[in-house]
């Protein structure tokens, strides 16, 4: 009997996460309110809400990880109060006494704006909005007594990755000839974490018991503009370098007067009007992994987006 992996929501880090265990031939059982999921014979797909602790319990009893993959009912820092740290305690009792790892994919906001590459020991002390909910969420792992891993990644590309600023706000658009619409500078460089590494190191680090109790970078290709991002995507869908509509920070922030949305955008938008950069290095080295190169994460976007679009 094959040991059993736990994943919870079926978004991008968790459909990738799935389809790369089950590629490998480990049982995966994923979890959903809806009981949608990946298709394949090594994933079973239950209707579970992760939030009710009997629930959770069930369906990880006998598992040997737990990958927390689900996320907040809106992008604002009140729904993220109000829900990520009570989910994320019932995640860390339920892994603890079923005997699992439980392992998080993590955003860079702990980091706050910062002015040189990020490292695994730049200090993640954000204390404003977003970015401190982060923080706490951080805390309370280290503070536990299950074992936990937390693999941080920067803004996603690649395959199942829609919303994000190099998801469905550019590549459907290189792909129809159309011009793209970002915020920020496009001549700043910026990382840009894909999927596919982000599940490998996730999977890795869960495999791994020395790499138990710490926090990671997944590994990632060095940073580059947004304009040669596009190029590359450009290249990779065989269209010419498409025109770029780059929306300075004022107009986010304008909006944010009137919208949520864009206030809760807003917020963020200190990542693309300064150097964004993520060192992986040394995670690199832990996990004995390498970032795919920018090249071939294009071209694996590029392909993924041709079969939805």
């Amino acid at each position: 009997m094959s040991e059993l992996h736990v994943v919870t929501g079926a978004g991008p880090v968790g459909t990738t996460v799935a389809e790369q265990l089950a590629a490998v031939g480990k049982n995966v059982r994923i979890l959903t309110r809806s009981g949608s999921g990946p298709e394949h014979p090594l994933i079973e797909r239950r209707r579970v809400d992760v939030t009710r602790r009997e629930q959770l319990a069930a369906a990880v009893d006998g598992a040997v990880a737990l990958y927390h993959c689900t996320h907040g009912s809106k992008y604002a820092a009140k729904a993220w109060w109000a829900e990520l740290p009570a989910t994320e305690q019932t995640v860390l009792d339920v892994a603890g006494q079923a005997g699992a790892v439980a392992v998080f994919p993590e955003s860079l906001y702990s980091y706050g704006p910062v002015d040189r590459p990020m490292t695994e020991d730049t200090p993640r002390t954000a204390d404003f909005g977003k970015p401190a909910v982060r923080v706490a969420l951080l805390r309370a792992r280290d503070a536990s007594a299950t074992p936990t891993v937390s693999v941080a990644a920067s803004d996603f590309i690649g395959p199942h990755v829609r919303m994000s600023h190099a998801g469905d706000r550019m590549v459907p658009n290189i792909l129809a000839g159309k011009a793209v619409q970002v915020f920020g500078r496009t001549d700043l460089p910026h990382s840009f974490t894909y999927m596919p590494d982000l599940a490998a190191a996730m999977i890795r680090a869960a495999q791994d018991r020395t790499l138990w109790n710490s926090f990671l970078h997944a590994p990632t290709a060095p940073a580059v503009t947004i304009r040669e991002l596009v190029d590359l995507l450009g290249s990779a869908a065989g269209r010419p370098a498409p025109k770029i509509l780059a929306l300075p920070g004022w107009t986010l922030r304008g909006a944010g007067l009137f919208n949520e949305m864009m206030r809760e955008l807003s917020e963020m938008n200190y990542q693309f009007e300064r150097p964004f950069q993520l060192d992986s290095t040394a995670s690199e080295s832990r996990l004995g992994l390498k970032a795919t190169p920018l090249p071939d994460v294009a071209a694996g976007t590029v392909a993924w987006w041709k079969t939805q679009v």
